[in-house]
């Protein structure tokens, strides 16, 4: 029997007042740019909080059409495009 592996629960925030929308793709959701909307807070604050598995994920967000690295982020690497992408471990 497979043994079923828990998920933890990852908060992404950003900060943007002034965008219209916000989305995070990566790895983890095969860089669908349409799944994972932030709500806004009333500080203009987004939040998303996703279950990911323990792993290493390499990630985005999409701010009003804009590809835009998570100024919160600590590590980067290179990606195909000749930018950068944010790399989150779970642990």
């Amino acid at each position: 029997m497979a043994e079923k592996i828990a998920t933890k629960a990852v908060q992404f925030r950003y900060e943007a007042p002034e965008a219209g929308s916000v989305f995070i793709a990566g790895d983890f959701n095969n860089w669908d740019t349409h799944v994972g909307e932030l709500k806004k807070d009333k500080v203009g604050v987004w939040k998303a909080s996703l279950k990911l598995k323990p792993g290493r994920y390499e990630y985005k967000f999409l701010v009003d059409g804009e590809w835009r690295n998570d100024p919160s982020c600590r590590q980067c690497t290179q990606n195909r495009f000749g930018s950068q992408n944010c790399v989150i471990e779970v642990k």
